[in-house]
């Protein structure tokens, strides 16, 4: 597969730690930042992994920040993104297995490096099942489209 990664400052170390694991485990790794531990805004990053993924200039996208949730927040604004910050093995396999779950978020401050790796290899390698799951994944497009269909108000105006 080919796995679009980023992080902000806070999740640097962890990013690279990741990159390095995904290339070992037989993927094509681009990593679209930080470099440096320098601040960043997360949600410039989640545009730059998120955005190629929903387009499907990747196959899946895995993001770095300090909880994970400011990432998946901002990755879910861009259209065909699946985010959700995941905290243990059991939420990365589901997210794959009933959510299809294209970007991964991955929180720096609150997990370890052997968790870390693990739920990497588990979201890699676990298929979609499809099914019932396809039917309400179909509806999150659907969702989507009518957002967008609106001139991407996302709501009504105050008048």
């Amino acid at each position: 597969m080919r796995i679009a990664i980023g992080s902000d400052h806070r999740g640097l170390q962890v990013k690279e730690r990741v990159v390095e694991l995904v290339r070992q485990l037989g993927h094509e790794v681009v990593d679209l930042g930080t470099h440096s531990p320098e601040s960043v805004d997360y949600p410039d990053i989640a545009r730059q992994v998120a955005g190629p993924v929903g387009r499907g200039e990747f196959d899946r996208g895995i993001l770095v920040c300090g909880s994970g949730i400011g990432m998946a927040i901002a990755a879910n604004k861009l259209p065909g993104v699946r985010a959700a910050p995941c905290h243990d093995e059991f939420s990365a396999e589901m997210s794959r297995r009933h959510n299809d779950l294209n970007v991964l978020c991955l929180s720096a401050d609150m997990l370890g490096a052997r968790l870390i790796d693990r739920m990497v290899e588990i979201w890699l390698s676990t298929e979609f099942e499809g099914g019932r799951h396809a039917r309400r994944v179909e509806k999150i497009r659907a969702l989507e489209q009518e957002f967008l269909g609106e001139g991407g108000s996302g709501g009504t105006s105050c008048r």
